[in-house]
């Protein structure tokens, strides 16, 4: 469609209200037809392809993820950016290299001419990578103790039980973990290189006995857990032996935790975030059963019929709830009410209080306080195609206000004052009021502002971010693993990649070396300090500066 300029049509200029209160009528009942329109192409294409399924027909396979992209760009990083800010300059590779060799290079004397002087080297470095199959023969000394009648024989260095050393084995970790490599393409790289290994041998290395690991990130996720006042978390879908699932990230600029369960719902979470689920009824089950709509009359017979102050077990709470003959949503909200006394009661595990997420219900109540991302309220404009003119420049000029809203935001998460705090929450009043011509700008505007709690926590929070992007990214780690090889097989090779997945995106948060840091884990040698120990020291460090700040 064309501007309402070459149409001859201009509503500023309109002096009648009536017609032009007609005119932003009509306007917006095209931009209505023109969303239902979008609408039903999408429902009708739904529709050929299940009439292609009964017809016996291929449709496409129900693959969360792999199917589900978004028309248009709904990023908002370019916006949310300052404008005329300069890139970080990239400092020199060398100085963060250590020489290892040093060789001189002298010239051919026999080419130069007679009055050359000499006058010193110039010094290149290069870098390089030496990779070799290395078979070792290793000879145990063997004892025979006649009294004992007893054989005792010398032990294997750690790291080199089985048939493959450890340098192998940090190097097949390595390249599935980091590389997004197969099984089979591993084999058939370490096979170049005269390595004689198999695939299945490949999957041993990656899955057995990696208990060790499973508690590095057991470690890593309570040290994060206490490092920061908050927490950021999202989720992404993924595949297991066929099946959907759904991976679960929390992170924080220190660390990153993966995990995968069946589930994305509100339980599912409190079991990650507590450990266990156990279930408690006192005053804050009954604030939560009235905020999950439990009805007044089914609350009182609940709390007259079960115990009060008492930690429960699923098994529990099951046999007690029988004789009230609930319907599948009113068990599901009275199990997510106790759930969370429960957790919020816990002494054994870290609580987490603040909890920046997007606008999921299954986030909802988990916490003390939802933080909420502006750059995912952000996406909901740039999902905005509007096909009259002036309503495409009514949004941008909205989107305009919007992101610099948001960077006086950033200035005064770097010298936060009451003052100026007042002054950003009657700004954003003002802002997050205006009415335009522009209907569906006005519903998500009214939206936005209806969160206003949620998204100005960063006034009573500095420390807190501004969005999830952290979580965003790190989930990025699990949809590059489903990009790769579509699927784990089984549960043991689920909760190993989850391991590996926490571990590999962790340490590239604390810079830590990798390949050093599992090679020194498979050998036993423990030379390095544990991921979880440097980052419990990195929030130390943190807040002994913020202490320090005038």
């Amino acid at each position: 469609m064309g501007s309402l300029q070459e149409l001859g049509i201009d509503l500023d200029s309109m002096t009648d209200p009536k017609i032009k209160q007609a005119m932003v009528l009509l306007f917006n009942l095209i931009e209505d037809l023109s969303s239902q329109n979008t609408t039903l192409r999408e429902e009708n294409q739904k529709l050929r392809n299940e009439i292609a399924l009964l017809k016996g027909e291929q449709g496409k396979p129900d693959i969360q993820g792999k199917n589900q992209k978004q028309a248009g760009d709904i990023s908002s990083e370019q916006e949310r950016r300052e404008p005329g800010k300069e890139r970080r300059k990239k400092s020199s590779k060398n100085e963060h290299l250590e020489i290892t060799r040093t060789e001189v290079i002298q010239a051919d004397t026999t080419q130069l001419p007679q009055d050359a002087q000499f006058k010193g080297y110039e010094t290149v470095i290069v870098q390089d990578l030496v990779v070799r199959a290395e078979v070792i023969a290793f000879k145990k000394a063997v004892y025979y103790s006649p009294s004992l009648k007893k054989t005792f024989t010398a032990d294997l260095p750690g790291g080199y039980q089985g048939t493959f050393g450890p340098h192998v084995k940090a190097l097949i970790i390595l390249l599935k973990t980091v590389g997004n490599m197969t099984e089979p393409k591993i084999a058939e790289l370490l096979t170049s290189f005269s390595l004689l290994i198999s695939p299945a041998s490949i999957d041993r290395i990656l899955t057995h006995r990696k208990e060790p690991f499973q508690q590095a990130k057991e470690e890593i996720f309570q040290a994060g857990l206490q490092s920061t006042s908050y927490q950021h978390i999202d989720d992404t879908s993924c595949r297991v032996n066929g099946e959907n699932r759904s991976t679960q990230i929390v992170c924080n600029p220190w660390y990153s935790a993966y995990f995968t369960r069946e589930k994305k719902d509100r339980l599912t979470i409190l079991e990650i975030l507590s450990g266990k689920l156990t279930y408690l009824f006192n005053q804050e089950t009954a604030t939560l059963l009235t905020l999950l709509r439990i009805s007044p009359k089914l609350q009182k017979k609940l709390l007259a019929g079960i115990p009060k102050e008492t930690v429960l077990s699923k098994e529990h709470i099951t046999k007690f709830l029988e004789p009230y003959h609930l319907n599948a949503l009113q068990t599901t909200r009275i199990l997510e009410a106790a759930a969370i006394s429960s957790y919020h009661a816990q002494t054994g595990q870290p609580i987490i209080e603040l909890l920046m997420a997007d606008d999921a219900p299954q986030f909802k109540h988990l916490t003390k306080e939802l933080a909420l991302c502006w750059v995912h309220d952000g996406r909901h404009y740039k999902k905005l195609h509007p096909v009259i003119a002036s309503h495409r420049e009514i949004l941008t000029s909205f989107l305009t206000h919007y992101w610099e809203f948001y960077r006086k935001l950033l200035a005064y998460k770097a010298g936060p004052t009451p003052v100026l705090a007042f002054s950003l929450s009657e700004a954003f009043d003002l802002l997050f009021s205006t009415h335009t011509d522009y209907w569906e700008l006005n519903e998500r505007i009214a939206k936005t502002k209806a969160k206003k709690a949620q998204l100005l926590l960063v006034l009573q929070h500095p420390e807190l971010p501004l969005h999830n992007n952290p979580a965003e990214l790190a989930a990025r780690a699990q949809v590059r693993k489903r990009d790769v090889s579509l699927q784990t097989r089984t549960p043991e090779g689920t909760k190993v990649q989850d391991t590996f997945l926490t571990i590999v995106e962790t340490a590239k948060k604390l810079k830590v070396k990798l390949y050093d840091y599992i090679f020194d884990r498979i050998t036993e040698t423990y030379s390095l300090p544990s991921l979880a120990r440097l980052l419990l020291d990195k929030s130390v460090a943190q807040n002994t500066a913020l202490v320090a700040l005038p």
